[in-house]
């Protein structure tokens, strides 16, 4: 299985578009129906629950952030993880944190968001 292209479409195409109607395309091609997004304090059920949580993250957002990865994402036995950043491309970072997933064949059934810790 290719974790790689998997976790890195899922950050580039669903975590980076803005866009509504186009992510929810790119979720039900990436995650099983009853797929859960855990990020910290809340959790999304479903494919129109995941890109309602997707697209109030990237409400908060400042415009031009984007996120991107930290190296190839690597895993085994139906799990892998992807480490991140976010800010404006070519600034500083803002976030940082790790993406840690579980398979269902090749499609994601569940997804753990980390955030790091603040390191000031």
């Amino acid at each position: 299985m290719d974790f790689d292209r998997l976790l890195q479409t899922n950050l580039l195409r669903v975590f980076g578009e803005r866009d509504a109607e186009q992510r929810i395309q790119i979720i039900r091609e990436l995650y099983v129906a009853d797929a859960v997004l855990y990020e910290p304090g809340s959790s999304a059920t479903g494919h129109a629950e995941i890109n309602r949580a997707v697209d109030a993250l990237l409400s908060s957002l400042p415009p031009g952030f984007a996120f991107s990865a930290l190296g190839p994402a690597v895993g085994h036995h139906g799990m892998a993880r992807l480490r991140w950043q976010l800010g404006l491309p070519g600034g500083p970072v803002a976030v940082s944190g790790t993406d840690v997933a579980c398979f269902d064949g090749d499609l994601i059934q569940t997804l753990h968001v980390f955030i790091d810790p603040d390191v000031a």
